[in-house]
This record gives C-alpha cells, structure tokens and sequence, in this order.
C-alpha cells in the first residue's frame, strides 16, 4: 500500500524557493533542501524528481508571484507615469531592503547559465515582463498619455532591460541616491 503525503506541495515549493533565492543553487545541498522541507529524500524524490526539478518549480513560482504584483501595479496606478516610476522604486526599496537576495530571475541567469532548462526559463520571464510593460505602454498611448511617436514594444524593451540591471546594481549594494536617479534618468524615456 503507497503512504500518502504529508506535506502540502505548495508550502514545500515556497520553502525551497526562499532557500533557493537565499543560498543559490550551487550552495543549496539535497541535504538543506529536506531539513528545510522536513521531509525524507524519498518523499522529496517522489514529489519532485530532483533538485533541479525543485528550483525550476521554485523559480516558476517566483515568476508567477513577481509578475502578478508587476501587473497590479501597471494596472492600478493613475497613469503609465506613475505605474512605471512605482514598479521602478518598489524594486529598489526591495534591493535596498534585502540586497543579498536581489532578484532570483538575475541570480539564476547568472548561476546557473550553463543549465539550459534554467535559461529558457529566464528567457520567458524576462519576455513577460516586456509583454506586460508593453501592453501597459499600448494602453497608456490608446488614452493619450504617451504621444504618438513613442514605440511601447521599444519603450518596454528598453525598461526591461533597465530593469534587469537595476537589479544588479542593487545586488552591487549602491546608495539610494545613485539608483533612484538612474530612475528619474530612464523615466525621461517617456517625455
């Protein structure tokens, strides 16, 4: 008769993706992972094949809660103005809070470079943050709030990118000031 499980999946996801983002991959051993989760190496073979298959688990979640705040805040705010300028300073309050960890997308760009699985998964994550940024760049120029001659698949490249080395420069432990003039600098991207 097969035991049933005795965890809850999505809490172990959550677990090994905050172990994940704190240590690295390299540096997060099968042996962390089960003290972290509680559970057997053969509960944990079971449930998630292997540790690569658990950080790719735990880098989709990342993704998924990191693109639902990045929408809400698109959505939500008054204008593409003030929308872009807070998705901008709330990463770098979050760097500024926790610099250590910066923003596991970057960190596993640059660690685990040489797995592919990982890399593609980079590739989307940094694609959907250019689809969202240029959807919220579409809606803004449908209401007029971004003139006519601007590109918003060009603009949301750009602050993509913007974006990705705002995280680095935040894992680099810069002051507040030099980032968020770097903010007010490629916010003039939409003048």
């Amino acid at each position: 008769m097969a035991r049933t499980r005795e965890f809850d999946i999505d809490q172990a996801v959550d677990r090994a993706m905050d172990l994940f983002w704190r240590r690295g991959y390299a540096e997060t051993s099968l042996p962390d992972l089960l003290k972290e989760l509680s559970i057997g190496s053969g509960s944990f073979y079971a449930a998630f094949g292997s540790k690569e298959q658990l950080y790719l688990r735990a880098l989709d979640r990342y993704v998924a809660l990191q693109h639902s705040d990045l929408g809400e805040m698109l959505d939500q705010a008054p204008d593409i103005r003030s929308a872009v300028r807070q998705v901008l300073l709330s990463l770098v309050q979050a760097d500024l809070a926790e610099p250590v960890r910066g923003c596991l997308v970057v960190n596993t760009a640059t660690q685990c470079g040489e797995r592919s699985s990982a890399v593609d998964r980079v590739t989307a994550a940094i694609r959907q943050v250019e689809s969202l940024l240029a959807g919220a760049l579409e809606r803004a120029q449908a209401r007029g709030e971004l003139s006519a001659d601007k590109k918003p698949a060009e603009l949301a490249r750009f602050f993509t990118t913007f974006i990705q080395g705002l995280r680095i420069v935040g894992q680099a432990r810069l002051d507040r000031p030099f980032v968020e003039n770097a903010v007010e600098t490629a916010m003039t991207a939409l003048d």
